[in-house]
């Protein structure tokens, strides 16, 4: 959407909707930075690459502020379909890891070392019986 729609729909709308558009647009993206910084963070610890202190810095921290965890705009009407899908899932991908990154808190402070088979749900791969 942002790529190929955003600036055509924008060219429909007046000043004071561009601008909420865009703060919007700015919510999604600083979702999918404090994402990446995590996800890169937690390959790094798994891997190694930098310890568990290291790991819990504020650097490779999420922040709960408001525009990150708020669901807000998601309904709204005036927003262009694409970017209500892109607040939607941009906001349930933020939350999933701010769980996960509780999950791993609670492994470092028990002293231990976080993994994926901690994570629980249904297979997405499906596991082939081995005889």
């Amino acid at each position: 959407y942002i790529a190929y729609h955003e600036q055509a729909d924008r060219r429909e709308f007046e000043l004071s909707r561009c601008l909420h558009v865009g703060y919007h647009h700015t919510r999604v993206s600083a979702r999918l930075i404090q994402v990446m910084t995590w996800l890169l963070a937690m390959k790094a610890l798994l891997s190694g690459e930098i310890s568990p202190e290291q790991f819990s810095a504020p650097q490779y921290a999420l922040t709960e502020s408001e525009e990150c965890s708020s669901d807000k705009g998601e309904e709204d009407a005036d927003m262009p379909v694409g970017l209500r899908d892109l607040m939607t899932r941009s906001h349930a991908l933020y939350s999933r890891i701010l769980r996960l990154d509780a999950m791993v808190k609670a492994k470092l402070a028990a002293g231990e070392v976080p993994n994926f088979a901690m994570m629980s749900g249904p297979s997405i791969i499906p596991i082939e019986q081995q005889n």
